[in-house]
């Protein structure tokens, strides 16, 4: 969950990792992974390493494993791969999507508190390249499963996710689209003019996504000519799709809260946003 806003360096960042060559032998040929099966839906965490470090991102999807089908990569909240962002790729898989949770923190690793959110966080918005960096990692993982379709590859994202998601249009020019949702707008990557499609789903009482911001934001993308929609849901808080989130702004004291209507309308409106891009 990212909730401190760009001007003041947005939220935080992780470890900067070097800007060296890929060794694509030591990020692929060391992959492990740990599957179960329940029912028709099969979830893995899927292990690679990364200059030495083991990073563990999770893999959800339905049906039979050479069934192929689109992907949509799921960058979580400041907080890691929690319980709640595999919830949200499960609920893709239900969808027909094949789902990967992109690990940014290694290890698979969750906090829950704002102080290590902002530490592990902070570095991917200091230098964005590295946010790509473990977002094309991940990525490259997909060539292992025969049912995730390359071809066809969408982002989604919460808070802090939402902001690597917009980063990831920005840069990535194979995306079919991406989602954001609550997440910071101005990144600090301005996006090259390509055809990726974005959704900004947005609660309108966010303090942490001022007016300003969404109008530099919308400013940037009509100047690129980028195909986009921004919805904004009234009364609803940063963090508005956490069910979790309403007790984590009173312990914390920030403003974020839970808002099932607006969760709801803009998961349709994702769906929504899926079936266009994977026709």
């Amino acid at each position: 969950m990212k909730i401190i806003s760009i001007a003041l360096l947005s939220c935080s960042l992780l470890f900067a990792f070097s800007c060296q060559e890929e060794k694509k032998t030591d990020d692929i040929s060391n992959l492990k992974s740990v599957k179960s099966t329940s029912g028709k839906m099969t979830t893995e965490e899927v292990s690679y390493d990364i200059d030495g470090k083991n990073f563990k991102s999770f893999v959800a999807y339905t049906g039979a494993a050479d069934e192929v089908k689109p992907v949509v990569m799921v960058l979580p909240e400041w907080w890691g791969v929690t319980d709640y962002v595999k919830d949200r790729a499960k609920k893709l898989a239900e969808l027909g999507y094949f789902a990967m949770v992109v690990d940014y923190y290694g290890e698979g690793k969750t906090v829950d508190n704002p102080e290590q959110a902002t530490k592990l966080a902070e570095p991917f918005y200091k230098i964005p390249i590295n946010a790509k960096l473990m977002f094309d990692k991940a990525k490259a993982q997909l060539l292992k499963f025969p049912n995730a379709n390359y071809e066809k590859i969408a982002a989604i994202g919460y808070c802090f996710g939402g902001a690597q998601a917009l980063n990831m249009a920005r840069q990535e020019d194979e995306l079919k689209g991406v989602v954001s949702f609550h997440g910071n707008l101005m990144t600090g990557i301005k996006p090259k003019n390509n055809d990726v499609k974005i959704l900004v789903c947005n609660g309108e009482a966010d303090t942490y996504v001022p007016a300003e911001e969404i109008a530099a934001f919308k400013k940037q993308m009509d100047s690129a000519k980028i195909d986009y929609k921004f919805i904004n849901y009234s009364n609803a808080l940063h963090s508005f799709t956490n069910p979790a989130s309403t007790e984590i702004g009173k312990k914390y004291d920030m403003k974020v809260a839970y808002n099932k209507e607006a969760d709801e309308k803009s998961w349709n409106e994702m769906k929504v946003f899926l079936e266009d891009i994977f026709k």
